[in-house]
């Protein structure tokens, strides 16, 4: 097995140890919670506006043409696989090349879907939160998190 990998599942199996019995590295000590108060609070911090967020508002009104562009793309992905398989059925032969321009493509359109999926939903899109009575922007944090306060979870609604 290659270094590269074998390092891989080493950082895969100590993150998720961690995570597992609640370890963490910045050593912040865990907001106390009463025994009869628990399981009917949340944790929310507030929402850091950072570039992530200013990027995705800034794509925000162009989404509907990057979708019907992906979706476009898409199609004539598939127009293209069709393609290659007609031309291998008409030779009744296996020819490798008629699929190398549409095996790149597919890669291609794979990463940037990826990429453009990770730049319009930021991480906050997720976890932003509305909390009755408080009109700032919330999301929801860990006991841990910087910044972190205890709210009833009745309080807290999704946006």
């Amino acid at each position: 097995m290659k270094k590269s990998m074998m390092s891989a599942i080493i950082l895969m199996t100590i993150i998720i140890l961690m995570a597992s019995f609640d370890f963490s590295l910045d050593g912040s000590a865990p907001i106390a919670v009463p025994e009869s108060a628990r399981g009917g609070v949340l944790f929310i911090c507030p929402a850091a506006s950072g570039f992530w967020d200013w990027m995705a508002m800034g794509f925000g009104p162009f989404t509907r043409y990057i979708v019907m562009g992906f979706f476009f793309a898409a199609i004539v992905l598939t127009f293209m696989w069709g393609w290659a398989l007609y031309q291998n059925l008409l030779k009744d032969s296996f020819n490798k090349d008629a699929f190398s321009k549409p095996w790149s493509f597919t890669k291609m359109l794979f990463w940037t879907a990826v990429v453009v999926i990770l730049v319009l939903n930021t991480p906050n899109r997720y976890r932003t939160v509305a909390v009755s009575g408080n009109n700032n922007n919330w999301v929801l944090c860990e006991n841990t998190s910087p910044g972190a306060r205890v709210v009833n979870a009745n309080l807290v609604h999704s946006k």
